[in-house]
């Protein structure tokens, strides 16, 4: 990936709707170049996919929150099916540094996110962890 896609990515997180005639000029290229980048981007893997997030979607699970966890001994797979297996679990990530992982949770009550975060801190092997509540979300770039 070269800096020309690597405009083109950050362009498209700021804005996934943006035409090809937009992107062009921005990036100061052809239409064809930017139709042809986001082509072999996507057949690579560099773009996944594309998505968009409603004020519902944050509405369904007002409560949201990221839970760092120490894990202790080799049992992490096992521990990743089991958190992944609560349904107010939104996504789980392998990380590096302090926590191991970092554990994405979604409820509609404090009470119900209090109750995950029990359910996760009684699975064999996890020996820390540390929540933080997101209070707010606001997209990267957006002008």
């Amino acid at each position: 990936m070269d800096e020309l896609d690597s405009d083109l990515i950050s362009a498209l997180k700021r804005n996934g709707r943006a035409s090809l005639s937009e992107l062009a000029a921005l990036l100061g290229v052809t239409r064809t170049t930017v139709r042809a980048r986001i082509a072999r981007l996507e057949h690579a893997g560099q773009i996944a996919g594309y998505t968009v997030l409603t004020k519902g979607d944050l509405a369904v699970s007002p409560v949201r929150g990221l839970m760092m966890l120490g894990i202790e001994g080799r049992g992490i797979e096992r521990i990743i099916t089991r958190i992944t297996g609560l349904a107010e679990v939104t996504s789980v990530h392998t990380t590096n540094g302090t926590w191991d992982l970092i554990v994405e949770i979604g409820t509609k009550t404090l009470e119900e996110f209090d109750q995950v975060l029990f359910a996760i801190r009684r699975i064999e092997g996890i020996k820390s962890s540390e929540t933080n509540l997101l209070l707010s979300t606001r997209r990267g770039g957006r002008r």
